[in-house]
């Protein structure tokens, strides 16, 4: 199965989602966040840099519960920002 190119919006929000993850954990470090939301810290590296701009929902679910974040912060923060089109 081909995967579909994701579109710079795609990667713009993964982008986000990163740094909003990275701020979050603080001095905290990777390996603690992940072992705390049952991931690899190999896995919250990727996200954190935008390597894995689409994580599956729950794995987000888990970070955001780790991390003491909302999910409809994330989902708020994480919104693709509207673009304004020069005519």
């Amino acid at each position: 199965m081909v995967r579909t190119p994701l579109t710079p919006e795609e990667r713009e929000r993964g982008e986000r989602l990163g740094r909003l993850l990275r701020e979050a954990r603080g001095p905290r470090s990777m390996v603690e966040i992940a072992a705390a939301a049952g991931l690899s810290a190999e896995t919250l590296r990727k996200i954190e840099t935008g390597r894995a701009p689409t994580p599956a929902f729950f794995t987000v679910a888990a970070l955001a519960g780790a991390l003491g974040l909302s999910m409809d912060d994330l989902v708020a923060r994480c919104a693709p920002v509207p673009r304004s089109d020069a005519a």
